[in-house]
C-alpha cells in the first residue's frame, strides 16, 4: 500500500496541476481553440491548441516537481511507464463538448503507483471545480472551500438516472445492444457528458454510467480512484477491476445498481 504520508502532497500537486491546465484552456474556451481534425479511420477526430497546450503545461510541471515520476498522456504518449510512479493525463476529456461551447469537458488526471491507480482528478475550470479521490476519501474544491463526496443509494435500475457519452457514435452493435437493454431498464438517461458523468456518479447526483470499448486509458482511470473514495465502484463491462489499457467501462454508485446492470451487458463483455 502507498504510505499515507505522502498523500497530502500528492493532493496538493494535483490542485497545482489542474491550476496550470486551466491557465493554458480557459483562454480558448469559447475563443479561437485552433481545431484540427486528427481524421483516421474513426472519422472525425477533433484537437485543439487546449488540449495541446494543456498536456505540455502539465508536464513541464512535473518535470521540475517529480521528474522521476513517468507520464502517459493522449497527445504526447509515454514517458518512462514503467516507473513507479506514472501519471496518466487527459488534459481536455470531451473535445467536442470543447469546441461545440458546451462546459461538459474535464481535464482527468490519474496517477499510478505500481501500476495500480490509487489517485485521480476529475477538474471542470470553467465552473471552478477539481474533483479529488484518494485513498483518503474523495472531495470537491470549489472556491477556496472542500466539502466530502459520497454516492447515493441507488436499490435498481427502475430508479435510476444513468449516462453515456454517444452510444449511437461510439458503441459496437453488440455494445448498442446492451446499452438499450439497460436504457429500457433504467428511470431516467442523459448523454454527451463525457468523464463530467463519472464525477456526477462520486457526487451522488447520477448511479450509473456505461461507456465503450473504444476507451483509452487516459479516458477512465481517473474514474477508479475517484468513486472508490466516495464509495462508488468503477470496474469492466464484467464487472473486474478496470485494467491498464482501457476498454469497456461501468461507473456505478450502488452495488445494487451495478449488480443488476451487468446480466444485461453480459454479451457484449469483452
Amino acid at each position: 500500500m502507498m504510505k499515507p504520508d505522502l498523500i497530502p502532497g500528492l493532493e496538493e500537486l494535483l490542485l497545482d496541476l489542474n491550476r496550470v491546465s486551466a491557465e493554458v484552456i480557459l483562454p480558448l474556451f469559447r475563443s479561437d481553440h485552433g481545431l484540427e481534425d486528427k481524421g483516421g479511420e474513426t472519422g472525425f477526430d477533433p484537437v485543439t491548441m487546449a488540449d495541446r497546450g494543456a498536456e505540455a503545461a502539465i508536464r513541464r510541471r512535473l518535470a521540475e516537481v517529480v521528474p522521476e515520476h513517468g507520464v502517459i498522456g493522449e497527445e504526447y504518449g509515454e514517458d518512462r511507464p514503467d516507473r513507479e510512479f506514472v501519471w496518466v493525463l487527459d488534459p481536455v476529456d470531451g473535445t467536442r463538448a470543447f469546441i461545440a461551447g458546451l462546459p461538459v469537458w474535464t481535464t482527468l488526471i490519474s496517477l499510478r503507483w505500481r501500476g495500480e491507480p490509487v489517485l485521480s482528478s476529475i477538474g471542470q475550470p470553467y465552473l471552478g471545480e477539481v474533483f479529488i479521490g484518494s485513498p483518503e476519501g474523495s472531495r470537491l474544491v470549489r472556491g477556496g472551500e472542500s466539502r466530502p463526496l459520497r454516492v447515493r443509494p441507488c436499490f435498481g435500475l427502475s430508479v435510476a438516472t444513468i449516462a453515456s457519452t454517444d452510444p449511437i457514435a461510439y458503441f459496437g452493435a453488440d455494445e448498442k445492444a446492451a446499452w438499450d437493454r439497460v436504457r429500457a431498464a433504467a428511470r431516467l438517461a442523459r448523454l454527451g457528458c463525457d468523464a463530467y458523468a463519472y464525477a456526477m456518479v462520486a457526487a451522488g447526483a447520477i448511479d450509473l454510467v456505461l461507456e465503450s470499448r473504444a476507451c483509452k486509458c487516459w479516458d477512465i482511470e481517473a474514474a477508479a480512484p475517484l468513486l472508490a473514495g466516495a464509495g462508488g465502484v468503477a470496474t469492466d463491462w464484467n464487472g473486474m477491476p478496470i485494467g491498464l489499457n482501457g476498454g469497456q467501462l461501468v461507473v456505478a454508485g450502488d452495488r445494487a445498481c451495478l449488480d443488476e446492470a451487468l446480466p444485461l451487458l453480459k454479451s457484449a463483455a469483452d
